[in-house]
């Protein structure tokens, strides 16, 4: 067994309370440390901790990102925060109660994702079995890269945090072990600056005392259902079989199941497909005119058409998202013969579901989307022409032309005269 310096990344003799290279006490140890490749990388706050090392004033601050409406909600709390009782998902005014003094930033999604790329290309120079599951997180696969790294992955893993702190100013988390789920797992059992190892020796006592709700994707309704069934931790899940707690829960079960005895047998897959592209917005107060409706229509569809043409994809299926006043949710698609990226044509496309929606009812939330996406080449030209309606062409141009100056001048070079109608 190998000691492994968190620091310094040195190898460190075993008797030794202390790193002998930098006098660091942060060390790794762990019996099967240096035979694990499957690694979870997860950033501290991710939000919150770009805003805050891009300003050194706020260090010492909570801060909670999101907006400052009666509807908005916590998109990312510090830890400063965390420690008031605010937290993501929260309404922002139950994490203003909680904590007064934390300063509020609207988020730059923008920033955010240049800053995962960077974080993602670091993880690719160590293999190219890289799956990113969200902005700030990703799976890794770093088996057969001993040889080119001189060393076993946790030792490159190691480096890989230290990189991520000294070049970006950024922490992670990083969770090793045999398996997707225990990865994972792992990555947040000692949150921020965390690395922490699951080994397969220690998975079925490690799982044994856990209740049914740690495991990713148990919810609060299935867990209480799983209590009310008698099922308080995830040795009870394992004394059923699998079949019988497939027969009971169905596949929710058999995953359950599955997941009780630490079998994860997915692999890491670097071709992670977007399922869909989107925008919404909850507005401040419940909305019924159409003409405000459609100005937020066309923000949606304009936000979601710069990403799609960001990611260098199109859609073949337009959806139209609504949400009453009393929560219930409404969704409109229509599918078109030829891939959408346009916002001029996702508008007027989904502004004809609006009209016949909009009959009356007051909303709290609309959104609009792309899904059953493909990859289109650079510079890639939607077909528009249309006899029926010749100035959608000129339209179409003219959008291309105010996506050109922004990539020149920034993304307020030029805004559209619908987008500031009141």
């Amino acid at each position: 067994m190998t000691v492994w310096c968190r620091d310094c990344a040195s190898a460190v003799s075993g008797r030794n309370k202390a790193c002998d290279t930098c006098n660091s006490r942060r060390l790794l140890v762990h019996d099967e440390a240096d035979e694990l490749v499957i690694a979870h990388l997860d950033c501290d706050a991710f939000f919150a901790s770009v805003e805050k090392r891009d300003r050194p004033e706020l260090k010492a601050k909570p801060v909670l990102i999101g907006g400052c409406g009666p509807r908005s909600v916590v998109a990312t709390a510090c830890y400063l925060a965390r420690a008031y009782g605010a937290r993501s998902a929260m309404p922002m005014a139950e994490a203003r109660r909680l904590c007064p003094q934390a300063v509020i930033i609207t988020p730059d999604l923008n920033k955010y994702s240049d800053e995962g790329a960077k974080i993602r290309k670091l993880m690719q120079e160590l293999t190219p079995l890289v799956e990113p599951v969200s902005i700030d997180e990703a799976f890794m696969d770093l088996s057969g890269t001993e040889r080119l790294h001189g060393g076993p992955p946790v030792h490159s893993l190691i480096h890989l945090q230290n990189r991520i702190e000294s070049e970006l100013g950024l922490s992670v988390s990083i969770g090793l072990s045999h398996n997707k789920f225990l990865a994972k797992t792992a990555s947040d059992l000692d949150k921020p600056r965390g690395f922490s190892v699951i080994g397969r020796a220690e998975t079925l006592d490690f799982l044994a005392t856990k209740p049914p709700t740690f495991v990713y994707g148990i919810g609060p309704v299935f867990g209480r259902k799983l209590l009310g069934d008698g099922f308080h931790n995830l040795l009870q899940v394992r004394q059923m079989s699998e079949a019988d707690m497939g027969r009971r829960y169905g596949e929710a079960g058999l995953r359950l199941a599955r997941l009780s005895r630490g079998l994860d047998s997915r692999k890491v897959n670097p071709v992670s497909l977007r399922k869909s592209i989107s925008c919404e917005t909850t507005f401040e107060r419940d909305i019924s005119a159409l003409p405000a409706l459609e100005k937020v229509l066309w923000q949606c569809c304009e936000k979601a058409s710069l990403l799609a043409k960001k990611k260098q994809m199109a859609g073949y299926t337009l959806t139209l998202k609504l949400k009453t006043k009393t929560h219930e949710i409404k969704t409109r698609s229509l599918s078109v013969e030829q891939p959408v990226q346009l916002a001029d044509t996702l508008f007027r496309e989904l502004r004809h579901k609006l009209e016949a929606m909009a009959n009356g009812p007051k909303f709290r939330l609309l959104g609009a989307g792309l899904s059953n996406l493909v990859n289109v080449e650079d510079g890639f030209i939607e077909p528009v022409s249309d006899l029926l309606e010749p100035a959608r062409e000129k339209r179409a141009d003219a959008e291309r032309a105010m996506d050109s100056a922004r990539q020149k001048f920034g993304k307020n070079a030029v805004v559209k005269g619908r987008g500031l109608r009141d």
